[in-house]
């Protein structure tokens, strides 16, 4: 047995983030931990790795106990965390970033660059990744720097490695290379320690599953016997059906029209019509443009050719402030650098799109604010404490809520959707199609662009598919993955006329 903890309890102020946190990981495991965000997985794994102290239980590593001050102590023992968003320093090499903090020096208090860049490449050799040590992190896929982290995190040896959601920005393939690199380090002997919210993963990759809920271990067990239905109860605590349905709407007015849209990046010739009351999926395969589509509706990346038709109205979207003024709203696929302001109040990032609502004259009137937090608060039932709690500290599925909840603040009509649940669970993720449906019944159009195939045929009236930044079909509510995979992957000269 490599770990093991007993009641561990973590509290911040008077809030308790973990009260009963069980886990026990062997060598050569790949032990999945899984629960709504929030459940306390993170505060978990943040304990493990040493970068917060438990305020309670037990933990025993290798049989002894141990009780880790710092990322430093848990390090000399062999356990490294790989971090779901990166930190790692874009402006120095791949070797440089491996050694970072704790670099080989040379004569007279140098950095011995040399011998670093031969340890690195040693390191990336013995491993078989698709790297070179003297490459600049900052040009790398995000495949490439979670390489690099899992590289930081193995070269002093490592026992225990902890994978905080390490594919929720990769494409297929690079996805499948993170899984055999988890299989090689289990061969190995490494205990490793993954968390995904991503079901279709689990069985590629783990050997046992361990259930947190409402920050405590609920369930673990063998993942060959435990069947994807128990999973999801034991998460959310009661049975959720794991399709979910939606009824929909006749469609009303067109709000949004697109017509032979290009940039100069991609997108060819987009044309496309969203009706008050409809959500219109939006499919193909990562780079077919589907965000790029979306960046161009809301003013990011510039038109080379096209129009855009806002409730009947044409207008130039040069940028995101006449877009806004259009009544255009975007929540972005990364919504924790692009979508929110992490450091700030949820007051702040309610209001911070319609300010003059809440700042005749230039003063903010707090009441204002605070009513319209409140009512932001009630009617997309975010959790927290209170509206002057900040962003950041929400679980994801209420971040992309407080997200949402400044265009609803802002009166926006028309919303663009990319990848709306990408890294939240499986309970926060019925909560926002619940509110994308009550949005589409209040009159609004919804273009949403999802990776995963299961989510656009619960949810969407009808799909769009794109390939190669062309839009190459059109397929109705009730068809199938096989019908949207058909359509992306064929070649956009022949795939326009397919229906």
């Amino acid at each position: 047995m490599l770990l093991e903890m007993r009641g561990v309890e973590k509290r911040f102020g008077g809030v308790t983030a973990l009260r009963q946190g069980d886990l026990e990981v062997r060598a050569g495991e790949v032990h999945l931990l899984m629960g709504e965000n929030g459940a306390g997985k993170s505060t978990m794994m943040k304990i493990i790795a040493g970068m917060q102290k438990r305020d309670g239980g037990q933990i025993l590593w290798q049989g002894k106990s141990v009780d880790f001050s710092n990322p430093k102590e848990a390090a000399q023992v062999g356990i490294a965390m790989v971090h779901q968003e990166s930190l790692l320093a874009p402006h120095l090499s791949v070797a440089e970033n491996i050694f970072l903090g704790r670099e080989i020096a040379g004569p007279f208090g140098t950095v011995n660059r040399r011998k670093m860049l031969a340890e690195a490449t040693r390191l990336i050799a013995q491993y078989g990744f698709r790297l070179q040590a003297d490459w600049m992190v900052g040009r790398l896929s995000p495949a490439g720097k979670q390489l690099v982290e899992i590289c930081r995190a193995i070269q002093n040896g490592t026992s225990l490695l902890i994978f905080d959601e390490p594919t929720s920005s990769l494409s297929e393939a690079e996805t499948h290379e993170v899984f055999r690199i988890v299989r090689e380090l289990r061969e190995r002997g490494t205990g490793v320690i993954y968390i995904t919210h991503r079901m279709e993963e689990l069985r590629s990759v783990g050997d046992k599953v361990t259930i947190l809920r409402d920050g405590a271990t609920v369930h673990s067990e063998s993942l060959a016997t435990l069947t994807r239905d128990r999973m999801i109860q034991f998460m959310v605590g009661r049975e959720v059906n794991a399709v979910y349905r939606r009824d929909p709407l006749p469609p009303g007015a067109p709000l949004l029209e697109v017509a032979g849209l290009s940039t100069k990046t991609l997108l060819r010739h987009i044309s496309l019509t969203i009706r008050a009351g409809e959500i219109v999926g939006l499919g193909g395969l990562m780079g077919a443009g589907r965000s790029e589509l979306c960046r161009a509706i809301f003013g990011l990346d510039p038109v080379e050719t096209g129009s855009v038709t806002v409730c009947g109205k044409r207008v130039s979207l040069r940028n995101p402030r006449e877009a806004v003024a259009a009544g255009v709203a975007l929540i972005p696929e990364d919504r924790q650098r692009t979508g929110l302001a992490r450091e700030l109040p949820i007051a702040w990032n309610v209001t911070m799109a319609n300010l003059e609502a809440v700042s005749p004259g230039g003063v903010i009137r707090h009441a204002d604010e605070a009513r319209a937090t409140q009512k932001a608060i009630e009617r997309l039932r975010i959790r927290c404490e209170n509206g002057k709690q900040r962003a950041g500290r929400l679980s994801g599925g209420n971040q992309q809520k407080v997200v949402i909840s400044k265009w609803v603040n802002r009166g926006a009509r028309i919303f663009l959707f990319d990848e709306p649940t990408r890294g939240i669970d499986v309970g926060a993720k019925v909560e926002v199609f619940e509110v994308m449906d009550q949005l589409a019944r209040e009159g609004a159009a919804i273009l949403m662009v999802s990776s995963e195939l299961p989510e656009l045929l619960q949810v969407a009236d009808r799909i769009l598919v794109m390939s190669q930044g062309h839009l190459v079909g059109e397929l109705p509510r009730g068809c199938s993955q096989e019908d949207i995979m058909r359509l992306a992957t064929v070649p956009p000269a022949s795939g326009e006329t397919l229906q």
